[in-house]
């Protein structure tokens, strides 16, 4: 609980120094290269300080041009531990309510980052914009579960990620994250030490997927994500799923 709330102390006196001068530097020239870099070391180098190690394999097999990473979701710690292994600018549909932060709201938006309302016909608008920008050259990071994973396990996926790939024709790099729900668990505050494993795996070409075979292409992402996580975080009934 005390690194929780050192973090989060941390995390807004960082804020609070350099956001506003970022937002303004943002934009003035239009470039959202500093904000992003900026946002990103902060939550790093805060998240490390609390004693969580992240561990990274595979980052040579992201390929060149704009990817769509796939990513599981079992904690608020993969998003800093993924985020950070990945060598490149990318964008993230988020919830919606996180956008109404005061300066984080605005740093996500000038980012690209694009906010998203579970459930609600709003998502496809903004499934739309991603595949958009995915086809103007920006990457993006999605979580095709949706949610996060109340016991670490790799849950089903919705199809917004393969339509997005189908559509836009770039590659999904999918992205096994272990561990970090054994450093904080789910609607938990307590943050432990420890290591998180950020694995990139090969990328899968959608090209040979039509809309109509999303569901055959949803099904091999969840397979190979599934296979790369361990044992414990498998899905019940998967092959070697402890």
């Amino acid at each position: 609980m005390i690194r929780t709330v050192l973090v989060g102390l941390g995390l807004s006196i960082y804020i609070l120094l350099v956001g506003p001068a970022l937002l303004i530097w943002t934009l003035l020239t239009q470039d959202p290269e500093p904000i992003y870099s900026a946002g990103v070391s902060g939550v790093v180098f805060f998240v490390r300080a609390a004693g969580v190690r992240v561990r990274v394999i595979g980052a040579e097999r992201i390929p060149l041009g704009s990817c769509l990473f796939a990513a599981n979701h079992t904690s608020t710690l993969d998003a800093p531990a993924v985020v950070g292994a990945i060598p490149r600018r990318i964008a993230i549909l988020l919830k919606e309510s996180l956008f109404r932060f005061p300066i984080v709201g605005q740093a996500f938006r000038l980012a690209g980052f694009i906010p998203v309302e579970r459930g609600h016909e709003s998502a496809i608008v903004s499934l739309e914009r991603a595949t958009m920008a995915l086809r103007a050259g920006q990457s993006f990071l999605i979580y095709p579960e949706g949610t996060r994973s109340d016991d670490g396990r790799l849950q089903r996926f919705k199809k917004g990620a393969v339509v997005m790939a189908i559509k836009a024709r770039v590659p999904i790099v999918p992205v096994a994250c272990s561990g970090a729900h054994l450093l904080m668990k789910k609607r938990s505050l307590v943050l432990r030490p420890g290591e998180i494993l950020v694995e990139f795996l090969q990328p899968i070409d959608p090209s040979q997927f039509s809309m109509e075979d999303r569901d055959a292409l949803n099904d091999l992402v969840h397979f190979e994500l599934a296979a790369a996580l361990p044992p414990e975080q498998r899905p019940v009934g998967f092959p070697g799923a402890a």
